[in-house]
């Protein structure tokens, strides 16, 4: 059964009616129409190749901290964490500048945009501290890999939320059961590829494969996707504001 995300809350007047009627789940709405790809297959690259960046960045803070001293080990995880995480939040926001609603205009809510930076910061945090001072077991590598992947499907679930038009998200549950599960996956083999070897190459693979959760959840994520627009929607109009 669909998952429903709603960005307003309908409200009821003292008289039974709501105020805004069609937001609330179940009121009566007309399905919107979703281009996910409005700019062709570039933005979808550059989100990918955005992902790449913050998380080769990362991984190479994750790969060196092993070789330095315990007092300088937390500083190199922390700076590991800011940029994976930037990059999960950053790729997001990348290819959403490829996603419209045809018949209405949309808008993101600003705190919704810094909660999700938060999240893939610390959420990727943990897990790189987990495998950063644990070392590369078969247990860390699967909890901080399952963590940093709860942190990319969190960043970008909070990033629909935030987003504002007249209706509502809906999603199909396998999918979105799906998404989480290839950002869980492919940032354990990143972490695990990454710790395996500190050649150049390797690193590099391990970024290729962190971007990957990344993108792989976002666009699982934009599959699962279906709008509900109020009767009363305005018409066509553009991308995420």
């Amino acid at each position: 059964m669909p998952i429903k995300c709603v960005p307003y809350i309908c409200l009821s007047d003292p008289g039974g009616s709501p105020s805004n009627p069609g937001f609330l789940e179940g009121c009566a709405g007309v399905q919107g129409t979703v281009d996910g790809f409005t700019h062709g297959p570039v933005i979808p690259v550059l989100a990918f190749l955005v992902a790449c960046l913050g998380a080769a960045l990362g991984l190479r803070f994750t790969i060196r901290s092993p070789r330095t001293a315990r007092s300088f080990r937390t500083g190199r995880l922390a700076l590991g964490a800011l940029s994976i995480g930037s990059g999960i939040w950053a790729m997001h926001f990348v290819a959403m500048t490829g996603f419209t609603v045809v018949e209405a205009p949309l808008s993101h809510d600003k705190p919704h945009i810094l909660a999700g930076l938060v999240v893939a910061v610390v959420m990727a945090g943990v897990g790189l501290f987990i495998v950063g001072y644990r070392g590369a077991t078969r247990m860390a590598l699967i909890t901080g890999g399952t963590l940093t992947g709860l942190g990319i499907a969190s960043t970008h679930y909070l990033g629909m939320a935030g987003i504002r038009f007249p209706g509502h998200f809906t999603y199909e549950t396998p999918l979105v059961v799906l998404s989480v599960l290839i950002a869980a996956a492919a940032a354990t083999a990143a972490l695990r590829f990454a710790l395996s070897s500190r050649a150049f190459l390797s690193g590099l693979g391990a970024a290729v494969m962190m971007a990957a959760a990344v993108t792989g959840m976002h666009y699982t994520g934009m599959a699962a996707l279906g709008v509900q627009l109020h009767p009363a929607a305005p018409g066509p109009t553009s991308h995420v504001r």
